[in-house]
């Protein structure tokens, strides 16, 4: 298996490189700036690198980590960041909370996208950015030879966090009516990369809990996608169905994070019962 993920010696040796742009960060911007439709697929709850290879096989795109809301183990995290990035598949975690400590062990595990949950503010997002990106750009302290560098050896280290600032990609988190409030402001901010509204969170703000259909969560949803588009931002959700998704996507919208394991064996398992039931039964 081709493993090659850095490029730190600025060689031009792409041939069999799973990330022909250079590294996962910039293999998943490089998607977005295309305008094809980026697909994401979440880790709820078991963090296990063979996760990552099934997502990768069943052709998703990234892979986006609940680090949030939910109960494994850095550790577990870690191996299965490691993982993704060796099987293609560009990991975006999101943050517990906006805090240095934790941005970086992130970023030093490899992954290469922080998503900021309940992003209501200009300074919250540049207080991110700052936690993600080198000096002169921000104030991230430097640990190579990880995660962040598949283990191999820096040995340029100048141009390493040149490429790391690169590989870095930033993701706004819209769920609360103070974001959507702000939005203007949150998405014009400069490397900003990716805006995600959690339709979740959002409909109960809304007045519409669950129901990610309704107009009281489209409608706004739409306004903050044409804001990303007036800023060349990548916006994308988790679409209530599939007709929702294709009319979002005809309106520009880049990257969809689909649902995760749970879901997936939840939906299966019950599909699985119901085949048994109604065979008896006919």
């Amino acid at each position: 298996m081709k493993t090659i993920v850095e490029n730190n010696d600025n060689s031009n040796k792409n041939e069999g490189i799973l990330y022909p742009a250079g590294g996962p960060g910039r293999h998943l911007k490089s998607g977005l700036a295309n305008k094809t439709l980026m697909l994401g697929a979440m880790i709820n709850e078991y963090a296990r690198p063979s996760l990552a290879k099934i997502y990768k096989e069943a052709g998703y795109d990234f892979l986006f980590i609940d680090y949030e809301h939910l109960f494994f183990d850095f550790e577990s995290l870690y191996d299965t960041v490691l993982a993704a990035r060796a099987y293609g598949l560009p990991p975006i975690a999101k943050t517990p909370q906006l805090e240095r400590a934790e941005v970086a062990k992130l970023l030093d595990s490899g992954v290469v996208g922080i998503q900021l949950p309940r992003t209501e503010s200009k300074e919250q997002i540049q207080e991110l950015i700052s936690y993600m990106k080198f000096p002169p750009n921000g104030t991230r302290a430097a640990a190579g030879n990880l995660g962040n560098t598949d283990y191999k050896p820096v040995s340029d280290w100048r141009q390493w966090m040149v490429d790391q600032d690169e590989e870095t990609t930033v993701v706004v988190h819209i769920e609360t009516k103070l974001g959507y409030e702000n939005a203007e402001e949150i998405i014009s901010t400069p490397e900003v990369d990716m805006v995600y509204v959690g339709p979740g969170d959002f409909s109960i703000e809304m007045g519409q809990p669950f129901d990610w259909a309704h107009p009281d969560v489209t409608t706004p949803m739409k306004e903050i996608l044409e804001i990303c588009n007036k800023y060349d931002v990548a916006f994308g959700t988790t679409p209530a169905n599939h007709t929702i998704a294709k009319e979002l996507v005809n309106k520009g919208m880049r990257f969809v994070e689909d649902g995760g394991e749970l879901g997936f064996i939840t939906k299966g398992a019950q599909e699985k019962v119901k085949g048994y039931k109604d065979m008896l039964t006919e």
